[in-house]
């Protein structure tokens, strides 16, 4: 075990004096390398100081005209320096003594300093648009007041939801179609049962080949589903035909609708009631919170009018 320790510490200590650098040729190459970039270097130094000293001496015009040169280039940074103190406010402190003022108190004196330029460029330019803004809005009324502002953005949210419906309208079937009693939706609805089922239930909706559509009683169902789906597959035995080929399923939603706004309107001339009579529809229930939602809008809506 000792002499494993012995020869450990002998190889330990050769390998500690062999030489950390080896003079290789490639290393020495290296060496000549640098030693020749160093006097390369030193050498271009001395000949350029040498060429412009020759210069100096051989040609003065040159040195004049770079002075001149360098002057002008001081000149401009020295009047684009001026330009920024005028526009900022700033004076050299080389100059303070020729602005300031007389006055003094507890040793401390104010310098006579401008308002700057940007500040006073700033203020006339709120003035200019004030009057500007007041031409425009007050006097010839060219641009919209908060006012119009509001009924220009409510307009354009109302042709934005009535565009929604009408592309959602076509995933609407007698399962989920819903109460929807909005002027805009029944007057739709109105305008296609006109064009479509007058002539059988009359315009009114009093009933004529057709039964009577304002009273409680349904022969096949008074729900607005039970409705759509009428409307939609027709009832050929009774001789109404399927208009499912010929309205969309938001015309067929409106109709449908339409005929929920006009149950109990108790027209001239009706129709003597057919089928069951239905008692506490659904429809009905979703009307009355249509209803009671169309009139909190229009409150909402008229309020926010006045406060404007």
């Amino acid at each position: 075990m000792k002499s494993i320790i012995l020869d450990s510490t002998a190889a330990a200590t050769e390998a500690a004096l062999e030489p950390i650098f080896e003079l290789s040729p490639i290393n020495l190459l290296i060496i000549v390398t640098l030693v020749l970039f160093v006097i390369l270097f030193v050498g271009a130094l001395a000949v350029l100081k040498s060429l412009k000293t020759l210069v100096r001496v051989t040609m003065p015009e040159l040195e004049e005209e770079q002075k001149a040169q360098i002057a002008s280039k001081l000149e401009k940074k020295r009047d684009r320096r001026a330009w920024w103190n005028k526009v900022a406010g700033l004076n050299p402190m080389e100059t303070e003594e020729e602005i300031m003022i007389d006055h003094e108190y507890d040793g401390i004196r104010e310098l006579d300093n401008p308002t700057p330029l940007w500040f006073n460029a700033l203020f006339y330019s709120t003035i200019v648009f004030a009057i500007g803004y007041i031409l425009v809005y007050d006097v010839f009324g060219w641009g919209m007041n908060q006012e119009e502002e509001y009924l220009a953005q409510m307009e354009l949210a109302e042709a934005e939801r009535l565009a929604y419906l009408e592309a959602s309208g076509s995933n609407v079937d007698e399962n989920s179609v819903t109460v929807d009693l909005s002027p805009e939706f029944v007057a739709a609805g109105q305008e296609i049962y006109l064009l479509n089922c007058g002539m059988c239930h009359g315009n009114q909706g009093e009933g004529m080949i057709g039964p009577n559509l304002t009273d409680d009683f349904w022969i096949h169902g008074g729900e607005v589903g039970d409705i759509f789906r009428t409307i939609k597959y027709g009832v050929p035995d009774k001789g109404m035909v399927p208009w499912e080929a010929n309205l969309t399923p938001v015309q067929i939603a409106q109709v449908a609708n339409y005929i929920v706004s006009i149950v109990g309107t108790n027209p001239p001339n009706a129709k003597p009631a057919e089928g069951e009579k239905m008692e506490g529809r659904a429809s009905d229930a979703a009307g009355e919170a249509s209803a009671e939602t169309e009139e909190t809008v229009e409150e909402t809506s008229t309020a926010q009018e006045t406060s404007i």
